[in-house]
C-alpha cells in the first residue's frame, strides 16, 4: 500500500467519523427538542399536574439532602412560631366546636348514650333478622 493511499483511507475514515459524528448530534439535537416540544406540551395542557410534578420532585431532593447546621438556625425560628401558630389555630378549632355543639344541646354523654341506643337497635334488628331467618328456614323444612 502506497503512503497515497493510506493517505486516502486515513482521510476517508477520519470524512465517515465525522459524518457519523454529525448523524449523531443532529439526531441527539432532535431527541431534545422533541422532548422539550413535548414538555411545552404538557405543561401547556396540564400546568397543576406540572407543578406538583416539579414540587414533589423538589420534596425529594430535599428530603434526601442532609440539613446543614446553617439551615437548621435559620430556620428553628420559623418551625416554632409556625408550630405555635398551628397549635392556636388547633385549639380555636376545638373551642369553637366544642362551643357550638354546647349551644345545640350536643354533650358528650348524650352522644355516648346516643350511639348506645343506635348500637342497640342495630344488635336488636340483627337478632330479629336472624330470627326470622331461621323461623324460615324451619318452615320450609316442615312443609
Amino acid at each position: 500500500m502506497t503512503d497515497k493511499e493510506t493517505a486516502e483511507r486515513d482521510s476517508s475514515f477520519a470524512d465517515t467519523a465525522r459524518q457519523r459524528a454529525i448523524e449523531a448530534y443532529d439526531t441527539a439535537r432532535d431527541g431534545v427538542a422533541d422532548a422539550g416540544r413535548k414538555a411545552a406540551g404538557t405543561l401547556s395542557e396540564a400546568p397543576l399536574v406540572a407543578l406538583a410534578g416539579v414540587a414533589a420532585a423538589g420534596a425529594l431532593i430535599a428530603a434526601l439532602l442532609p440539613r446543614t447546621k446553617a439551615e437548621t438556625d435559620v430556620l428553628r425560628p420559623t418551625v416554632r412560631r409556625v408550630r405555635k401558630t398551628a397549635k392556636a389555630a388547633l385549639d380555636a378549632a376545638r373551642e369553637t366546636g366544642s362551643d357550638r355543639l354546647n349551644e345545640l344541646g350536643i354533650t358528650r354523654e348524650k352522644g355516648e348514650d346516643s350511639l348506645r341506643s343506635l348500637f342497640e337497635g342495630v344488635t336488636d334488628a340483627a337478632k330479629a333478622s336472624g330470627q326470622a331467618a331461621l323461623d324460615a328456614a324451619k318452615n320450609q323444612r316442615g312443609h
